[in-house]
Order: structure tokens, then C-alpha cells, then sequence
């Protein structure tokens, strides 16, 4: 059985800057890490890798060279082997764009896949859209916002836990299928110094636009129906006044005069 993750390269960063002159996100000096949400779905491939011994997992990733750190990490965790898809004509893809490389990717590269396990969005667009796209392009089923996953049915088909506005529901769908993570109860792994040493050993293959059967105007930017024009941080919101509220009737006085000076009373 061969599990497929698909995991993304985000910035490390909370104070987000932006390029006043090009309205975009200003990466340089930034460390970035593999995003919180696709580490859940390696931890997930990991965990049913624990309980039946004859899985393969794959991590698989399109972004610049330095995206092999996001992959690494992945490597680090346990994951078997990874895949960068790395060239200069993937620049500037979208969502659209980017869930068909990726599903070029696979169905060129790993065809024979049972699952696929994506983080249900990357903290950097927070657009949600690749996975749902992904399985579509696939032409097979999806079930997001997991926090659970099992195998049943002697491996044929998975039983997912996933979260919905009232709580969670249980729902099972026959393989191969994709599978979006919600953070759930998990608890990020911390890697051995030997885990570390390991996966220096294993396969890290880089795949070029040449490898992939597209045509190159479905790729990057000419293959992208959208494009961001600009970005910018969202305003901040104005703080409350605080009242100290040791001395109770000196607070219930300013309070009043709070009230009356706004006329809301």
C-alpha cells in the first residue's frame, strides 16, 4: 500500500511585511518551515505506517529548491521518501495550477498510490482550494477537515473522523482516495538525532517541468485563471481602555464617565 502526502514550504513568520512599492510579501531574511497543517498529514501517514507494516509513504512537494528543507523535515519525521518538483516554469502558479502539476505528478510518477493526505489549508494563502482540486483532477473522493483516520475492509477502504459545525461525524469512502487533516488531537513529533542522520540516506528525487507530460501554458503563471495583485497586512484594531479594578468603587466612577463621555448613557 503506498500513501501519498502533499506538503508545502511556508514563511516562519508572524509579523507579516509587505513591499510598499509591489504590494507583495516580503520573504527575504525570513526562515520558513513545512506548513503546521501537512506536518498533521504526515504524522497521520505515519501513525497508520506504524500499524500496517507494508505501507510505503511518499511526501511530495512543489516550490523553489528551497523547499527540500520542508521535505527533509518530512524524512526526519519517517516518511520513506520525497519528491520536489522544482522549475522555474511552476513560478507563480495558483491554486489551479499548482493542483494540476501535482496531479501530473502523480499519476506520472506514482500512479499506483492508495491515499492521498494533504493539510486541509497552508498558513501562508489559507485558500483550502489545492486538495479539493487535487481530488477532482484525480477523479476520486474526499473527505476534508479530518482529525482521524483508520483502515478497514482488509485495507480496500478508510474510516474518517472529520469535524463539522455541530461536532464531528464518522464517514468511510472506498480507496484510493484523498483525505484533507485538521489538527485534531495530534501532538507534533520531535525527531531523533538518529531519525536526522537517516534521512540523509534516503531518496529526495527532483522533478523538472520536462519530466511531467504538460503542456508548458498550463504551468506557473500562464496556466494560472487567477493572480494576486496585491497584499496587505490587515488593519489594526484600535485597544479597549483597561480599568484597574482594584479599588472597585474609584473603576465603577471611571466607568461612568467612560459612558457618559461617549454618550451611552
Amino acid at each position: 500500500m503506498k500513501i501519498l502526502i502533499c506538503v508545502k514550504q511556508v514563511p516562519e513568520i508572524t509579523d507579516v511585511k509587505i513591499n510598499p512599492e509591489t504590494g507583495t510579501l516580503m520573504r527575504e531574511g525570513i526562515d520558513s518551515i513545512l506548513n503546521p497543517f501537512c506536518e498533521y498529514a504526515v504524522e497521520i501517514g505515519l501513525e497508520l505506517k506504524r500499524r500496517y507494516s507494508d505501507i510505503e509513504t511518499v511526501a511530495i512537494s512543489m516550490g523553489p529548491p528551497q523547499a527540500r528543507t520542508a521535505l527533509m523535515r518530512c524524512l526526519e519525521m519517517g516518511i520513506d521518501r520525497a519528491i520536489l518538483l522544482a522549475d522555474m516554469k511552476f513560478a507563480g502558479s495558483d491554486t489551479w495550477a499548482t493542483a494540476l502539476t501535482l496531479a501530473e505528478a502523480i499519476k506520472t510518477l506514482e500512479g499506483d498510490f492508495d491515499l492521498i493526505l494533504v493539510g486541509k489549508q497552508a498558513i501562508d494563502g489559507d485558500t483550502a482550494q489545492v486538495g479539493p482540486e487535487l481530488s477532482e483532477m484525480l477523479s476520486i473522493p474526499q473527505i476534508m477537515y479530518a482529525v482521524g483516520v483508520d483502515l478497514i475492509g482488509n485495507k480496500k477502504k478508510v474510516r474518517v473522523k472529520r469535524e463539522i459545525e455541530t461536532g464531528n461525524e464518522i464517514v468511510e469512502v472506498k480507496l484510493p482516495g484523498l483525505i484533507s487533516m485538521s489538527k485534531g488531537p495530534m501532538i507534533r513529533s520531535v525527531s531523533s538525532f538518529k531519525e536526522i542522520l537517516d534521512a540523509r540516506k534516503k531518496e529526495l528525487r527532483v522533478v523538472t517541468a520536462s519530466e511531467l507530460y504538460i503542456d508548458e501554458n498550463e504551468l506557473g503563471l500562464k496556466g494560472s485563471f487567477t493572480q494576486v495583485v496585491k497584499i496587505f497586512p490587515p488593519q489594526l484594531k484600535k485597544t479597549g481602555m483597561l480599568i484597574d479594578g482594584s479599588e472597585p468603587q474609584g473603576a465603577a466612577k471611571k466607568l461612568i464617565e467612560f459612558l457618559k463621555e461617549r454618550k451611552f448613557v
